[in-house]
C-alpha cells in the first residue's frame, strides 16, 4: 500500500479516465457533506464529520470501492444489491456509470447520522 498525504496525491497517481471517476465521487461527497473533513485513512480518501468516520473510497483494477460503514450499506441494501459487495463495502464497476444519486443519498444519510449521534 502506497502512502499518500492528500486526496489530490491519491487521485493524481491514476490514469486520466480513472482520475475523472475518482473526482466525480469526491465532488459528490463534498457537495453532499461540505462540512466533512477530507483526509487519507487506510491509504485511501476518507471523510469524517463530527470527528466520526463518514465514508471512504478507493480505486481498484475494475471498480471503485465505496465504504459507508456500518449503517450506510444496510440502510440502502436493496439498491446496493445489484453491485458486488464485501464486508462493509460495495464495488461500483468502472466500466458502468457511477451511481451519483445513490452516493449522495448514502452520504446524506451518514452525515445526518453523525450529526445526531
Amino acid at each position: 500500500m502506497e502512502n499518500y498525504n492528500t486526496v489530490d496525491e491519491y487521485i493524481a497517481k491514476e490514469p486520466q479516465d480513472r482520475q475523472q471517476l475518482l473526482e466525480l465521487v469526491r465532488v459528490t461527497i463534498r457537495e453532499t457533506a461540505p462540512e466533512a473533513e477530507e483526509y487519507i485513512s487506510y491509504g485511501m480518501p476518507a471523510y469524517k464529520l463530527n470527528k466520526k468516520p463518514l465514508v471512504y473510497f478507493a480505486v481498484f483494477k475494475h471498480h471503485i470501492g465505496f465504504y459507508a460503514t456500518p449503517t450506510g450499506h444496510s440502510q440502502f441494501a436493496d439498491e446496493l444489491s445489484k453491485y458486488k459487495q464485501g464486508k462493509g463495502s460495495v464495488q461500483f464497476p468502472i466500466d458502468q456509470p457511477i451511481p451519483v444519486d445513490l452516493i449522495k443519498r448514502i452520504v446524506a444519510f451518514r452525515a445526518q447520522e453523525n450529526k445526531t449521534k
